[in-house]
């Protein structure tokens, strides 16, 4: 046994950090999981997520790579009661303390842990289970959230199966029997027999999901939120995926990883040229100076301006068009004089 005053040592460390908002993701957050998830919904979301990410699915993607490691750490905890525990209770450094005060630490491999699910040889492809509907939702994210990454609230209503009075037939225990279908042939049947298993209801209610935006999603693109979409009985929820809609902005539009804007300027800087900055997404300057002429529909390319490509460190570009505003009249002298200059 760890000395007492160890002991009490990891104690107040573990009940201070509690007690701090640790940044990041939560490893429920990165399993797409709420905190009360059972232990077969983590086996689940972890089954779904290490496919979708493995590296040999992603050959190259760093970010990927990224995603499969913090997927793996996360069930590898979430997945032992006594890790659980401690992380619900004290967090990420409740863990560490937990370690270096003599209890379980460190962690397998995380192909380990990935073998160690999947069994080895190819990566298995999902088994099909009975499952209720998939719900999608069209989500209108920010261009500011795209760029930058951001989280939205979202009110959730959906049918839950609670108790009811009564017994109900299901599918929990079958019976096996061969049925003759011809001279000699057979066919194998089953047959639900329980009729014992307690009775359920469908009650509607309500809740709010948080939804992660990340920095550079496209139109399209989905958030998925495994078995909370419409439940069955007898079976898996289908699940909640919101699609990603990029809402109207008032400076720039967006085209695949490129934004577009409008910028309108003198007949004078239109000759002479200027001065002038775009306040971008996360509201740093862009200049868009020049002392060039600028013709009417003239577009300007900025390197490296426009949106964060997904899972990547590169961006696209941003396309300035310039419109000139004449004036609406001149005076004689105004018109003699350009005449003048302008030969």
């Amino acid at each position: 046994m760890a000395p007492r005053g160890a002991t009490l040592l990891f104690l107040l460390c573990a009940l201070c950090y509690s007690l701090i908002a640790i940044a990041g993701k939560s490893y429920y957050d990165i399993l797409q999981l709420s905190k009360g998830a059972s232990d077969e919904q983590i086996k689940r979301a972890y089954r779904k997520l290490a496919l979708k990410y493995h590296p040999d699915k992603n050959p190259g993607n760093e970010e990927a790579n990224k995603k499969f490691a913090e997927i793996s750490n996360a069930y590898e905890v979430l997945s032992d009661s006594e890790k659980r525990n401690i992380y619900d209770r004290y967090g990420e450094e409740g863990l560490k303390q937990h370690a270096a005060s003599g209890g379980r630490g460190g962690g397998m491999n995380f192909q380990d842990i990935f073998s160690t699910f999947f069994g080895g040889g190819p990566m298995e492809e999902e088994e099909k289970i009975v499952k209720g509907d998939d719900l999608v939702v069209d989500l209108d994210a920010t261009l500011e959230d795209l760029y930058m990454g951001g989280t939205l609230k979202v009110w959730r209503e959906k049918n839950v199966l609670k108790p009811a009075p009564g017994k109900r037939r299901c599918n929990c225990r079958n019976e096996v029997y061969h049925k003759q279908i011809g001279p000699g042939m057979f066919q194998q049947m089953t047959e639900q027999v329980c009729e014992q298993c307690p009775n359920v209801k469908y009650v509607r209610e309500g809740y709010f999901i948080t939804v992660d935006i990340e920095k550079g999603m496209q139109d399209g693109q989905e958030v998925l939120f495994y078995e909370d979409g419409e439940p069955i009985i007898d079976g898996e929820s289908g699940d909640l995926r919101f699609r990603i809609r990029t809402a109207p902005h008032d400076v720039f539009r967006r085209e695949g990883n490129d934004l577009h804007s409008t910028v309108t300027i003198t007949l004078v800087q239109a000759l002479v040229g200027f001065e002038k900055t775009i306040k971008h997404l996360d509201e740093h300057l862009v200049d868009i100076s020049t002392k060039e002429i600028t013709k009417p529909k003239q577009v300007r390319k900025f390197k490296g301006e426009g949106m964060p490509l997904h899972m990547s460190n590169k961006k696209g570009d941003l396309y300035v068009t310039f419109e000139v505003l004449f004036p609406t009249s001149l005076r004689e002298e105004q018109k003699t004089k350009i005449k003048a200059i302008l030969g």
